[in-house]
């Protein structure tokens, strides 16, 4: 049984770009006759199918994500947080975040982002090094990245995040440590550090590109990285993010703490807890942006399932397992309606190989749980098949294809 309901996001997805990077295997489309009114428009009329779900909660954050959203202007994002802000109830210190890539940054947009209520800003770096952001298909410079924080800072934005990669085709540690120097040398508030990995579907999955490092240059470099990072006083909270004290990324806090969030915009997966009804649902959008423009209602969810015991404990164990500082054994019942007794047992194996510390009500993955975090993920994807409960049966709902 649910201990309550957990905490409340929104992702709003904006699926156009002005170009495909190679890496990237997000639902993203090269931006062609996109019509931002109408797409704002559709948001809203979307978010109505939704709302019944979630009647007196409270949003405590938005994240509009991409694609690359910072194509669209002000005053289409001030138009979609006032129609947001009608038809939903906005914790008083919500956290709303926009991306945004270098290569689109205008300072008259950003002006207009702050003043409309977007309180985070972050922007897709990857790289400061020419040679990089080329290989990896990026359509800016290192100067671009540089002048699009400045612009930022300018407009008023008090909470940046930086996007950096490392891992990538020919790269060296000294050269990784030299875009994370220069990164840190403009003092965001928040960085995220990840390595370059091969996803199915993209580009460079069909034609790997060419000096990608080993297993041993890559944990080289990441470990100098984190060095670095601490050495600079960024926190490292979750495996791949960085933050400076209180700057943590709420609205991903709240995804790696099984937290509910209502997810509009072509392709968009939402999560809500259903507690009356003793289950955890998913909504998922169609994909393409000019049928999602098209449909009407209803028929612009795809798909609705209800979460399995299964899908339930590996899914909060594939997001709290990321976090640094672990969770509490609590939160488990609380965001799963599973009696935590069944997470106790699970465990066992992650103990044995050494993946996880059990802190009194803490659990805490260690330094080789982080290492090896997919090995000790995996020990949790066959436990959901030892719970009988047939109240959380799973029953995939296709609405529409």
């Amino acid at each position: 049984m649910f201990d309550g309901l957990p905490p409340l996001g929104l992702y709003i997805h904006l699926p156009w770009c002005q170009q495909k990077c190679p890496y990237c295997d997000f639902n993203s489309h090269v931006a062609q006759n996109m019509d931002e009114r109408s797409y704002v428009d559709t948001l809203l009329d979307d978010l109505t199918q939704d709302i019944p779900l979630i009647w007196g909660r409270r949003i405590e954050t938005i994240f509009i994500g991409g694609g690359t959203p910072s194509l669209f202007s002000g005053a289409a994002i001030d138009r979609l947080l006032s129609g947001l802000r009608a038809l939903l109830n906005f914790a008083p210190a919500i956290e709303i975040t926009i991306e945004s890539n270098p290569g689109s940054a205008d300072a008259a947009n950003f002006r207009d982002y702050r003043q409309a209520g977007i309180n985070r800003l972050s922007i897709g770096v990857q790289s400061f090094n020419h040679h990089h952001l080329t290989s990896l298909g990026r359509i800016h410079s290192g100067e671009d990245a540089s002048q699009a924080y400045t612009i930022a800072r300018d407009a008023g934005f008090d909470n940046i995040n930086l996007d950096l990669m490392y891992g990538l085709p020919d790269q060296s540690t000294a050269e990784a440590l030299a875009d994370l120097n220069q990164a840190i040398a403009l003092q965001p508030e928040h960085i995220s550090h990840y390595q370059l990995t091969i996803e199915p579907n993209t580009l460079f999955h069909h034609a790997q590109p060419p000096g990608m490092p080993d297993d041993e240059l890559s944990w080289e470099q990441q470990v100098a990285c984190q060095s670095l990072l601490e050495e600079n006083g960024y926190h490292h909270y979750e495996i791949s993010a960085w933050s400076r004290p209180g700057k943590a990324a709420l609205h991903n806090l709240n995804y790696w703490q099984f937290g509910d969030y209502l997810g509009i915009g072509a392709g968009a997966h939402g999560k809500i807890s259903l507690p009356a009804e003793h289950r955890v649902i998913r909504r998922v959008r169609i994909r393409q942006p000019q049928a999602y423009l098209q449909r009407k209602g209803f028929e612009r969810i795809a798909s609705e399932s209800t979460l399995s015991d299964a899908d339930l404990v590996f899914e909060f164990m594939l997001n709290a397992t990321r976090l640094q500082q672990g969770f509490e054994l609590r939160l488990f019942q609380a965001n799963t309606g599973i009696p935590v007794d069944v997470l106790r047992a699970a465990l066992k194996p992650a103990l044995d190989k050494g993946f996880v510390d059990i802190a009194g009500q803490r659990i805490v993955p260690t330094a080789l749980g982080f290492r090896f975090l997919n090995d000790f993920q995996t020990l949790f994807l066959d436990i959901g098949s030892r719970i009988n409960r047939p109240f959380f049966e799973f029953r995939p709902e296709i609405i529409h294809s």
